[in-house]
């Protein structure tokens, strides 16, 4: 079966970031060791914590919290829709 991929059905990551036009966001599951690169100028964190990052389309960081209900609450009173990422 050929491949029916075509360079034109590529999503540039500036496309993307722009979908939504700032209504889109995703929450993704980090390690507290990863917060100083996610989220410059936060308070130090213990090292090893799971914790939940909400993030815009563009991957611009919106909030941190140690639950994903969580992060899906917020999104919802900011009136973000929340995307699946694979």
């Amino acid at each position: 079966m050929p491949n029916k991929f075509h360079q034109q059905d590529v999503m540039t990551p500036r496309a993307l970031a722009a979908l939504g036009d700032g209504k889109l966001a995703y929450v993704k599951p980090i390690r507290s060791d990863d917060v100083p690169r996610i989220f410059p100028g936060a308070p130090e964190l213990d090292p090893g914590l799971d914790l939940f990052a909400l993030l815009g389309a563009d991957g611009s960081p919106i909030m941190i919290t140690d639950s994903r209900d969580a992060a899906l609450a917020n999104a919802w009173e900011h009136d973000l829709e929340t995307v699946s990422i694979h």
